[in-house]
């Protein structure tokens, strides 16, 4: 029966942890009293009563809600047990509990008994169950019996010829541990994890019947198992059976993974005894036949390979209706995901997965953080806060490194403060880098040589410029810079570029470094300015290197060929001023990349021949159309990427005649520039062309319309007037960029760009569209914003793909039909002359995003169309110009019940809204 105490020992209405129910007379006074005080002393709460007291037939008050309350029920078997209704009452309510999930677990124990007793397989229990069937009734005994051997089969504990001391001692061992089992351990120091649960608490909660399983993705070091613990913590009580699975990428390492299969089943089944013989093939039977009708929750830590997933959660009918699967990793490859964009990005998506990314905790949290650590308090002293923003500053928001270090600078001085915040720059701190590092150390070698040109030179740079040398390297750049990302080592950023951890900047470059710890030269990448041109002058150079940085310092200096004649591997190299001087026949010659700002007048090098070059990047005053490094750097066919830029006395582009296999093409900043030589045209495998900022450029050669491969062309801030007729032969172009040009009217060829996804025509004086622009077929956004047109052609409603059009800060006084835009999800027609609206809009049916100037427009019609996907409405009104305000106003297209942004409201009366059954409505 029951044994619960209470005795003062819990306050009233207080949640318990264990629940023991005994026979009185049998244990009370020995083993059962020495349980609950060992039990007790470990910090446990345990309900404990005496069945002597208790009168009537029915459980209920302070007995219901102890045992309601438990998470762990200890049944003691004793030769008696059953001879009590009590007992066996409770008995068969801790058993409806834990079929109920709710994280309840029973461990029962076998005082002086069997198990096949209990599972009244001898006269012992059955005897009594017979006599309780006379008074109580055949019903009430069946649930008794089923109850009884039910938690016999449950793996206990027998008493039988053992001292109790070491039992009762395996038995606390083990009800501590399960307690552990059921609530993660969490940091003392937890900072801005909230939002954090809650997002992954949303994500969990979409199709809360379904089998979910949901990735928590980010770098080492970030959180993300202390995330999957607080949520774990917080809902685990929600499921029939818990699991959290620790650092499965080390087990799996040690051929553990029967292990956690047994940890698995041994947790979710509440110690249930199941023998699965050493046999992966057999635990992913059991786990599949014991959970399919069970609502699980499991946490699996550390993931990094599919082979492990599949073996302990393979697939979403192991488990019952509502389980959630949560899983850590560092790298996400392993997992069944597709890239969006194969052209521009690596976003990812998945039909099974749902994945959280992890980012850097911002500066706030950051602080606070450091704070807790560095000082056992939220914010620093005055007289630390200066150094304590500089020293988070240099950790990127990384929780493992706001820790470890704020750790060591615990009730240090102000000059071991400054030596490490000094120290930051150079070295990272070990067991962050020791973190870091694991997730290198998962790269093959092609990966690692990506990560450490990142690492080293290239944050910040375009993608595709590197992509080209990496290629050009025998690398296999689309799928290394995949597995990157998904590994949260990089990340693609804003405008394609390559972007990465200031901490695994770190990681990178001490890794460079410690492959030669006393000799930079013997190192494979040298980015300091200074330590590079010592190497360089003291020609202690060696094969090992593959790139390096001459760049602020010495930029007068000439580098010799005998200095280079050190470096015979160099792939990359960036310089900034200084020259090559002297004989450099057979020497760069694997040289792929050349970055030179401040380039020399003269090129004092001879038999300078850089046929492998792969990606050029020039710069400087005295570039001009007669520079003598033309020859040298434009004879690779090799050549993918040639960047010109801030050469002000450049006026004509070189014959680029020997590079046919340009992709890459960006001059910008010219000031001088008029002409671009006509063997651009020549160079039919270019897919990107970019003459931004040449402030003197106003024609382009017909040549241009040859470029059957270019995808995007920009022409921004440049004086063009007009665009060659042939310009139509552009077939695969994706991107027209003329914003601020002096461009007065469109080809008529320009129907021909069949493909053209995105033109731009922002602050140019063009007055009039030609009305084949109706035959730009897959055109998605058009951009007309303050030109001078004042009419748009019908021929625009023929844009059925269009999804953003933009007309503000135009004259233009009335619309086309516009019903065949049927994509268009954003319209803006702010600032214009347009005095009605037309009611079409209201056919727009995918119609998102509103902007209407009504400072000319004193009334909307009411709807005749259903915009069910408005979401936001700008409206812009007048000021009152007539003293009255408007005098009505009727909102057209939108119900009642739709949520809508109204953004630079100033004075208005009253604004109606169409509901589904009536003209409008009042808000």
């Amino acid at each position: 029966m029951s044994a619960c105490a209470n005795n003062g020992n819990s306050s009233s209405g207080a949640e318990f942890e264990v629940f023991l129910s005994f026979r009185g007379p049998d244990t009370r006074l020995n083993f059962t009293d020495c349980l609950y005080h060992s039990l007790v002393g470990a910090g446990i709460r345990v309900f404990r009563d005496d069945e002597e007291i208790r009168k009537g037939e029915k459980i209920g008050g302070e007995l219901l809600h102890a045992i309601e309350s438990s998470q762990i029920y200890v049944p003691i078997f004793s030769r008696n047990y059953a001879s009590s209704a009590w007992c066996l009452r409770e008995l068969t309510h801790m058993v409806e509990c834990s079929s109920k999930g709710n994280d309840k677990v029973i461990l029962p124990i076998f005082y002086d008994v069997s198990p096949d007793d209990v599972k009244l397989k001898s006269r012992l229990y059955l005897d009594a169950l017979e006599k309780h069937e006379e008074k109580f009734g055949h019903d009430d005994v069946r649930q008794w019996k089923e109850a009884l051997t039910e938690v016999a089969r449950i793996k206990g504990w027998s008493l039988k010829d053992k001292g109790h001391g070491e039992i009762i001692n395996t038995i606390v061992d083990e009800i501590l541990a399960k307690l552990m089992n059921r609530r993660r351990n969490l940091p003392d120091n937890l900072v801005g994890i909230h939002d954090r649960v809650e997002a992954i608490m949303n994500m969990l909660n979409k199709g809360s019947r379904d089998v979910r399983y949901l990735v928590i993705h980010g770098m080492g070091g970030i959180g993300k198992t202390t995330l999957a613990s607080a949520v774990f913590n917080q809902i685990s009580k929600q499921f029939q059976g818990c699991s959290f699975l620790s650092d499965i990428r080390e087990s799996a390492l040690h051929g553990r993974i029967v292990d956690l299969q047994k940890q698995l089943l041994s947790e979710i089944l509440q110690g249930r005894s199941l023998e699965i013989h050493n046999s992966i093939d057999v635990g992913i039977k059991i786990i599949r036949e014991r959970f399919r009708d069970k609502k699980v929750l499991l946490v699996l830590d550390d993931v990094d390979k599919w082979d492990q997933l599949s073996k302990l959660a393979g697939k979403s009918d192991w488990f019952g209706p509502g389980s959630k699967i949560i899983i850590t990793t560092r790298d996400i490859n392993f997992l069944p995901i597709e890239e969006e964009d194969e052209e521009s990005s690596f976003q990812t998506h998945s039909k099974e997965f749902e994945i959280y990314e992890m980012t850097e905790m911002d500066s706030s949290h950051a602080l606070r953080l450091f704070s807790k650590h560095a000082f056992k308090m939220d914010f620093p002293p005055h007289d630390f806060d200066d150094i304590s923003r500089k020293i988070t500053s240099k950790t990127g928001g990384l929780p493992l490194a706001l820790e470890v270090i704020g750790s060591s600078l615990c009730g240090k001085s102000k000059k071991f403060w400054k030596d490490t915040l000094k120290k930051l720059d150079f070295v990272p701190k070990q067991e962050v880098f020791n973190k870091l590092k694991i997730s290198y150390d998962m790269l093959e070698h092609h990966q690692r040589q990506i990560f450490l040109d990142i690492a080293c030179f290239l944050i910040g740079r375009e993608r595709l410029h590197p992509y080209y040398m990496w290629k050009a390297s025998n690398y296999f750049p689309k799928s290394e810079l995949l597995v990157l990302t998904r590994m949260s080592l990089i990340k693609i950023g804003e405008n394609d570029k390559l972007w990465m951890h200031d901490q695994l900047r770190d990681l990178g470059r001490e890794i460079v470094q410690r492959e030669d710890v006393n000799f930079p030269g013997k190192r494979s990448r040298l980015w300091d300015p200074k330590i590079t041109v010592d190497v360089v002058r003291m020609k202690e150079g060696t094969d090992k290197v593959v790139a390096l940085r001459l760049t602020r310092l010495y930029k007068e200096h000439s580098f010799t060929s005998e200095e280079f004649s050190k470096l015979p591997n160099l792939r990359y190299l960036e310089l900034e001023g200084g020259n090559l001087v002297g004989d450099f026949k057979n020497l760069l010659s694997k040289l792929t990349w050349l970055s030179w700002s401040d380039c020399p007048l003269e090129l004092n090098a001879t038999n300078l021949c850089l046929e492998k070059l792969v990606v050029l990047k020039l710069s400087g005053i005295n570039i001009t159309e007669d520079w003598t490094g033309w020859g040298p750097c434009l004879v690779s066919e090799n050549l993918k990427v040639i960047e010109i830029s801030y050469c002000p006395n450049l006026k004509r582009t070189p014959d680029f005649s020997k590079c046919l296999n340009l992709k890459n093409l960006d001059i910008g900043l010219c000031s001088d520039l008029s002409a671009v030589h006509h063997s651009i045209g020549a160079m039919t495998g270019l897919k990107y062309l970019s003459l931004d900022t040449c402030s003197l450029l106003s024609t382009l050669p017909d040549s241009i319309g040859d470029l059957k491969m270019l995808r995007t062309m920009s022409l921004s801030k440049t004086p063009i007037e007009k665009l060659p007729n042939p310009i139509g032969g552009l077939e695969s172009l994706l991107e027209l960029h003329l914003i601020d040009t002096k461009i007065r009217k469109l080809p008529a060829s320009i129907e021909n760009l069949k493909n053209l996804r995105k033109m731009s025509l922002y602050r140019t004086p063009i007055k009039k569209l030609p009305n084949t622009i109706g035959g730009l077929e897959s055109l998605l956004e058009l951009n007309l914003s303050q030109t001078n047109i004042r009419k748009l052609p019908t021929s625009i409603g023929n844009l059925k793909k269009l999804r953003k059009m933009s007309i503000c800060h135009t004259p233009i006084r009335k619309l086309p039909k516009i019903e065949g835009l049927e994509s268009l999800r954003e319209l803006d027609l702010s600032y214009t002359r347009i005095r009605k609206v037309p009611a079409c809009i209201g056919n727009l049916k995918r119609l998102e995003i509103l902007y209407i100037d009504l400072r000319a427009t004193r009334k909307l019609p009411k709807a005749t169309g259903t915009a069910n996907n408005l979401k936001a409405l700008d409206l812009t009104f007048w000021e009152d110009l007539d003293g009255d305000g408007p005098r009505e106003m009727s909102i057209l297209l939108v119900s009642r019940e739709r949520e809508l942004t109204m953004s630079k409201i100033r004075s208005v009366s009253t604004l109606f809204f169409p509901s589904p059954t009536t003209s409008s409505g009042s808000m």
